[in-house]
C-alpha cells in the first residue's frame, strides 16, 4: 500500500508484523477518523511496504520483501510488531512458524529489527506479553523489549534501532489510533527522540495525561460519591476497580469512535497501557482495600493526604452528587443558590 506523492521527498517505509494477538489493535487503527487513515498516512509521507489486513500481496512476494530487507537490499524505515513474540516451547518458537518460510516468527521479528531505523510495539502485548501472556504462558509470550515488567524480551533491554532507540512502546489493549499515528507523524519529521518517551518507552504524547483527566465523573471522584454497581453514574475508584487517577492515557480527552471511553461505557480503567494490566490479582470491577482504604491510590499522592482529603470531601458531599452517584440516570439537578423560589 502506497500513498507516496510525486512531489514529495522518498517516502518513510513501514512493515508490519503480526504476532500473537487478536489483531485489535489493527482493527481499532482501521477505525481511525478526522482524518481517517489512508490520509494520515499520505500527510506522513508513509508507504506501508506490507500490513495483513491492508495489502493485496501475500505468500511468496512477502517473503521475497521480507529476505531483501533482511540481507540490506531493501531499506526499512519502521517495523511495526502487533501481538506478543511467542517463543514456546522452550524458547524455540516453534509454536509460531512464519508459513511459507519454515522459521519462527520470532526470527523474522529479531532479524527485520536489526534492519529498522525505528521499531514500535503496537499494543501491550508486543511491548509486555499483555494478554496472551497471562495466566500460565503456555506460549512463552513475551513483548519485544519486556517480559511483562522485566527488561528482556525478544530483543533485550540494550537494544537499539538504526536511529539509536530503544523499543518505542505504543502500549494499550488495543491502541487509540491517534496514539500510533501521532507517532508515526513526529517520526517522518524528525522529531521524535529519546525524550519524547515515558519510563516504559510509551510515547509522552498520550502518556503525559492520566485516564481521571476529562473524566465525566470527576465530580463524583471529588466528593468521594462513588458507584456501587456498574450501572451507577458516581465513581467508580472506590468498589469498582477503576484505576483511571494511575493509568497514563488520555482516554477521556481524546474520543474513541467519534465519542467515549471505557468509563463512559460504565466500565472502569483496567490500566490496559501499563505492564501486567492483565493479571491484577483481583477482578477487574474490585477495588482490593486495607482497613477500608483503596490500595491502589491516585499516583504521586501520599496515603495520608488521600485519607484526609477523602474524609473532608465525603463530609461535604452535596446531596445530590449523593442520590446520583448510586444511580443509573441522573435524578437530582443542579441548583442555583442565586435563584429564589
Amino acid at each position: 500500500m502506497s500513498v507516496q506523492r510525486a512531489d514529495r521527498a522518498a517516502p518513510v517505509r513501514l512493515f508490519w508484523i503480526q504476532s500473537g494477538g487478536c489483531g485489535g489493535c489493527s482493527l481499532s487503527l482501521l477505525g481511525a477518523e478526522a482524518p481517517d487513515l489512508v490520509t494520515v498516512l499520505e500527510a506522513a509521507n508513509i508507504e506501508v511496504l506490507w500490513h495483513p489486513s491492508l495489502s493485496v500481496s501475500s505468500g511468496a512476494s512477502v517473503i521475497g520483501l521480507m529476505e531483501r530487507i533482511r540481507d540490506g537490499e531493501e531499506p526499512l524505515d519502521i517495523l511495526c510488531l502487533e501481538g506478543s513474540i511467542m517463543r514456546g516451547p522452550n524458547g524455540s518458537g516453534r509454536f509460531h512458524i512464519m508459513a511459507g518460510t519454515g522459521k519462527p516468527v520470532m526470527e523474522w521479528v529479531e532479524a527485520l529489527a536489526k534492519k529498522a531505523r525505528y521499531v514500535i510495539a503496537v499494543g501491550s502485548c508486543a511491548a509486555y506479553g499483555g494478554i496472551t501472556a497471562a495466566g500460565s504462558n503456555e506460549v512463552e509470550a513475551c513483548g519485544l523489549a519486556y517480559d511483562g515488567r522485566k527488561p528482556g524480551g525478544l530483543l533485550g533491554a540494550d537494544f537499539r534501532s538504526g536511529a539509536g532507540l530503544p523499543v518505542i512502546n505504543v502500549a494499550g489493549c488495543p491502541i487509540h489510533p491517534g496514539w500510533l499515528t501521532e507517532t508515526l507523524h513526529q517520526i517522518s519529521a524528525g522529531r521524535f527522540s529519546q525524550k519524547d518517551m515515558d519510563e516504559w518507552e510509551r510515547p509522552l504524547s498520550y502518556t503525559m495525561h492520566l485516564v481521571h483527566h476529562g473524566c465525566a465523573r470527576n465530580e463524583f471522584y471529588e466528593f468521594k460519591a462513588s458507584a456501587e454497581r456498574l450501572c451507577d453514574l458516581g465513581c467508580m475508584m472506590e468498589n469498582l476497580g477503576c484505576k483511571g487517577t494511575q493509568a497514563r492515557a488520555d482516554c477521556n480527552m481524546r474520543s474513541w469512535n467519534g465519542a467515549g471511553s471505557c468509563l463512559d461505557g460504565n466500565y472502569p480503567c483496567i490500566n490496559c497501557t501499563a505492564p501486567g494490566f492483565e493479571e491484577p490479582g483481583h477482578g477487574f470491577t474490585e477495588t482490593p482495600k486495607i482497613s477500608g482504604i483503596p490500595v491502589g491510590l491516585p499516583t504521586d499522592m501520599p496515603k495520608a493526604w488521600f485519607v484526609a482529603l477523602a474524609s473532608l470531601s465525603k463530609a461535604a458531599t452535596p446531596k445530590r452528587l449523593k442520590e446520583n452517584a448510586v444511580a443509573d440516570h441522573f435524578r437530582r439537578p443542579p441548583v442555583d443558590r442565586q435563584k429564589k423560589s
